[in-house]
């Protein structure tokens, strides 16, 4: 008969380590509250003895699984990567873990997601943009789950946010594109329906036209979901349009990606005939030929202040106010003047 080994426990990390119970728990719940030096002692015992926290009990006395949820539109392209990864770098400092859903930008799902998250005992909610039902707000509150929009900033909106101002981010390229020169605009967006930030951007290119003095009906639009194949499918379309536009801002750079290859299997040389921009400026931007100019999005800044602003919602209770960041312009190689004829 195999005798089996008992199972190691608090106290056993904690005389391993030469320790404190309690020292142990706040290595184990609040790691960055530790000395570096004790720290390092308590994890080595835990990975010799082979101690497992007992994550139940922990939930029961504390009312926190130190869990929190991030609900993002979708996992296929890098749109979400560089934040989601520094948010989650910056929970682990906390002593959080993070669970991620995704919703293929449908809300019903993203619902569904919400509810599945709150069932596991996330303690807080990271959610993309401010725009879902009323009634899902109201499930959170009366569940009392903390929740922070990203990817967004709207001082009007009632949840606080910690993101940027997607309307003057998308009004800021705009503008440097008139500036070129260039009055004939077009659109690549994703669906603007239930989806604030592209609306936000959509509106951005307007405001912009009409303080330059150009009409927003002229802006040619095209919505179609986030893929570089529609990019490609939609440019085309708008090379075919009357009058042809010679700028074709995209909403993302997944978009503006697809809409430049497409140039070049149609012979349209960029941006001597037409001038092709995107948004976000993930590492796809820098290797496209020529380099994409883009609007950089602060996807690691953001991240990091989302995770420490949630942590403080669930241990503090608080309400903070919200954080907007900047958003700049990175000019390369697909903005040019516009083609004298």
């Amino acid at each position: 008969m195999t005798n089996q080994r008992p199972t190691p426990t608090l106290h056993d990390v904690a005389a391993s380590a030469g320790v404190s119970t309690a020292t142990v728990s706040r290595v184990l719940n609040f790691p960055d509250k530790v000395a570096p030096a004790t720290r390092d002692k308590v994890q080595t015992a835990i990975e010799a003895l082979g101690y497992s926290p007992n994550f139940g009990a922990k939930v029961m006395a504390a009312r926190r699984t130190n869990t929190i949820g991030a609900i993002i539109p979708t996992m296929e392209n890098a749109i979400f990567a560089r934040g989601l990864q520094a948010f989650q770098e910056e929970l682990r400092l906390h002593g959080f873990t993070m669970l991620v859903a995704s919703t293929s930008y449908q809300a019903d799902i993203e619902e569904e997601q919400i509810r599945a998250l709150v069932a596991r005992g996330a303690d807080a909610l990271l959610l993309i943009g401010h725009a879902r039902s009323p009634e899902i707000y109201q499930f959170l509150d009366a569940q009392g789950i903390p929740t922070l929009i990203t990817w967004a900033y709207d001082t009007d909106a009632p949840r606080p946010s910690v993101g940027f101002d997607n309307k003057a981010a998308m009004q800021m390229m705009a503008r440097q594109v008139i500036a070129h020169g260039h009055r004939n605009l077009a659109l690549i967006s994703a669906p603007t329906a239930d989806n604030d930030r592209a609306s936000a951007r959509l509106q951005g290119v307007k405001a912009a036209m009409v303080a330059a003095g150009l009409d927003p009906a002229a802006l040619q639009v095209i919505e179609t979901r986030y893929a570089i194949e529609n990019g490609a499918k939609a440019f085309a379309a708008l090379m075919h349009c009357a009058p042809r536009p010679t700028a074709v801002l995209c909403g993302n750079d997944v978009l503006a990606v697809g809409a430049l290859r497409q140039a070049h299997e149609m012979g349209i040389p960029v941006p001597d005939a037409v001038s092709i921009v995107g948004f976000d400026d993930i590492e796809l931007a820098q290797i496209a030929y020529p380099p994409l100019t883009t609007v950089h999005v602060p996807h690691q800044q953001m991240g990091r202040k989302a995770a420490q602003t949630l942590v403080a919602m669930v241990k503090e209770g608080s309400m903070p106010e919200s954080i907007a960041l900047d958003a700049s312009l990175v000019l390369r190689g697909t903005l040019g003047n516009v083609a004298q004829s």
